[in-house]
């Protein structure tokens, strides 16, 4: 029995997504440099002139990569974020909030790299689309701060709870960098770090703040406050690399 034929529609969309599984696949075994139209429309099984046909040139889709990645990314964030806010007392839901992202990042960490060369190269063509993602990143995280009940109704608070968002997200790329560079061998530990970085800017926040908010999660059998010792969970190989 033979399935129901494609639509155009569905035969080229089921080519586009074979790009990218392509390029994807090359970039987290090769780097950014492995890229090629060549290689990657050989890797999807089609002709290299049929790479056009979708993608003006390799850097539109690098951006797609990163834009799709980018976006599940943070709606998966954002959805563990609301979880850990309407249960404030349990600490594995906040730790969750950072796992998800470490997570990632170890999946496609090219994506992560790509994306910061490309912010601080004026000459790079996605400069401006990883300016923006940065700043969505940043704001959205800005959001969740303020649906706890910290204060943004002026400009230096809405000032802290951004600067809070960017070097929360920056540690966590750092902690991330650090585990595939195999310095930071488990990453329930670094999660465990950014909780109590998070649970520290929070205090800050309540602190200096004239609204009742939130409290951040309360102690547990393991404090984040002290980084947990050797754990005798397995470590497993950084994901993404195949």
């Amino acid at each position: 029995m033979t399935g129901t034929p494609l639509t155009r529609s569905e035969a080229k969309d089921l080519t586009r997504r074979k790009l990218i599984r392509a390029a994807l696949s090359i970039l987290d075994e090769e780097g950014e440099a492995g890229l090629s139209t060549v290689k990657v429309a050989k890797a999807a099984g089609i002709a290299q002139s049929s790479f056009y046909v979708h993608f003006k040139d390799m850097q539109e889709l690098l951006r797609v990569l990163a834009e799709e990645g980018g976006e599940r990314l943070r709606s998966s964030m954002r959805e563990a974020r609301r979880k850990a806010r309407e249960h404030p007392g349990d600490l594995d839901l906040h730790r969750e909030t950072f796992r998800i992202p470490l997570e990632s990042i170890c999946r496609h960490p090219e994506l992560l790299r790509i994306q910061i060369r490309a912010r601080h190269d004026p000459s790079s063509s996605l400069r401006d689309f990883a300016t923006e993602t940065a700043a969505a990143y940043r704001e959205h995280h800005a959001a969740d701060l303020a649906a706890l009940g910290y204060t943004a109704d002026n400009e230096r608070d809405r000032r802290r709870l951004e600067m809070i968002a960017d070097g929360i997200n920056a540690a966590t790329n750092a902690l991330a960098m650090g585990h595939l560079e195999g310095r930071y061998p488990d990453l329930d530990e670094a999660a465990d770090i950014l909780t109590a970085l998070s649970r520290g800017a929070l205090r800050l926040l309540r602190a200096t703040s004239n609204k009742p908010v939130s409290e951040p999660p309360g102690p547990s059998s393991r404090p984040v406050s002290e980084p947990p010792g050797p754990s005798s969970r397995p470590v497993s190989e950084p994901p993404g690399q195949s």
